[in-house]
């Protein structure tokens, strides 16, 4: 009861701090992660792999919440797709009460504009940081790699192997 109270005063914040909607049931969610999957072919290399992976990890948004209403996420996600394809089919997303791809607008089912762009700025956040590791972990072992090997480096081995430390 008292999470569910939070809950509804979190959600009634939001819309005081900003009372712009927009479209839920992950629509907004599938419209960006498609318009920036849009834009990745305009890059090569390593810039559309990673403009690809970001919009990839936001349709996560859509998926969640098809198998959180008992739908094949599957399936649903693929006509999801299919039908944010088509110019003006932006507000199409997942109705959760009936289970099936709705106009999220005729539906009346709208989310404060502030939750979609924290997803959006959370996503590009934990992708930032995962590609910063990436660069550190790469960057150690680039430089054990390129540490020239020491004389003795060949002895120091032999002498530890097989000796009474093994075990």
């Amino acid at each position: 009861m008292e999470r569910n109270l939070h809950d509804c005063l979190g959600a009634a914040k939001n819309i005081f701090a900003d009372a712009r909607l927009v479209p839920g049931g992950g629509a907004t969610q599938m419209a960006i992660a498609g318009r920036i999957i849009e834009e990745s072919s305009k890059y090569e290399g390593m810039g559309q792999m990673v403009l690809k992976a970001v919009g990839h990890a936001i349709e996560i948004i859509p998926k969640v919440l098809a198998q959180n209403c008992g739908a094949d996420a599957v399936r649903m996600i693929t006509e999801l797709r299919a039908k944010h394809s088509v110019k003006g089919n932006e507000r199409f997303g997942i109705n959760g009460n009936t289970r099936e791809i709705a106009d999220m607008g005729e539906a009346t089912i709208w989310e404060p504009i502030l939750v979609s762009s924290q997803i959006v700025k959370t996503a590009i956040e934990a992708s930032s940081m995962l590609l910063r590791i990436d660069d550190i972990i790469s960057g150690v072992k680039k430089r054990e790699k390129d540490q020239p090997k020491s004389k003795y480096a060949a002895e120091e081995a032999a002498e530890t192997f097989g000796d009474a430390r093994d075990g």
